[in-house]
């Protein structure tokens, strides 16, 4: 049976790439093929090939499928900056029914376990009308909530779950990725995050110094 995620965070740099990477390694040991999409990306640096992200490009070394890097990430965009300004500024248009029908190619390869990972969080816009949460309803996906454990996170992590509820769609689970090594009263967050997020913990990610998602995956487990 095949299973698809959309991969969400409560902010941008709260690990979502490096967690998706870490489900995606977790599938793998299982013995599963995983495919990965990274609709669009901003901050992506010149390359022989062209523009490249250092999240897709860990998302497509992650997942068991050779996809080419442009099924992977259909937009690049070089700042790193919102990515419905850096695609204005680039003269692109960003529309939820294109990026869909990017992803969808991406269903027809069959993985086991496929991941569609969003920019920042969970109201990043497209453009003037749509968000990257247009095209998770559009997707119909169950999702995924990565939270950064730093200060700030519980309001940031209740608010996302509210409007992934709200926009009609189940919440899978959510990670508990430590992004702040000195967080005061990390437990005590951590509980109370456990009681209000209405969905399963599928992971306590500790502080790391690296970026190893097959290290990440050993805190994690696949939703049911």
């Amino acid at each position: 049976m095949t299973r698809r995620y959309f991969v969400t965070g409560t902010d941008t740099g709260v690990g979502k790439t490096l967690v998706a990477a870490g489900l995606l390694a977790k599938a793998a040991r299982q013995g599963l093929t995983t495919a990965a999409v990274k609709p669009v990306a901003a901050g992506c640096e010149e390359s022989p090939g062209g523009l490249r992200n250092d999240d897709a490009l860990m998302l497509r070394e992650a997942m068991t499928l050779d996809l080419p890097y442009e099924t992977v990430n259909p937009v690049a965009l070089a700042p790193a900056i919102a990515p419905h300004i850096a695609a204005r500024e680039a003269g692109r248009h960003m529309g939820v029914a294109a990026l869909a029908g990017h992803c969808r190619n991406v269903f027809e390869r069959h993985a086991d376990l496929t991941l569609v990972e969003g920019a920042g969080g969970w109201r990043v816009p497209l453009n003037d009308r749509e968000t990257l949460a247009d095209l998770a309803r559009e997707l119909a996906l169950p999702v995924i909530l990565v939270v950064g454990m730093r200060l700030g996170c519980i309001n940031h992590a209740l608010l996302t779950a509210e409007a992934i509820r709200n926009d009609g769609l189940p919440l899978a689970g959510w990670v508990a990725n430590r992004v702040d090594a000195s967080m005061s009263r990390y437990r005590d967050n951590l509980a109370t995050l456990a009681r209000h997020l209405p969905a399963p913990l599928l992971g306590e990610v500790p502080y790391l110094s690296d970026s190893d998602p097959r290290r990440v995956a050993e805190y994690l487990r696949l939703p049911d």
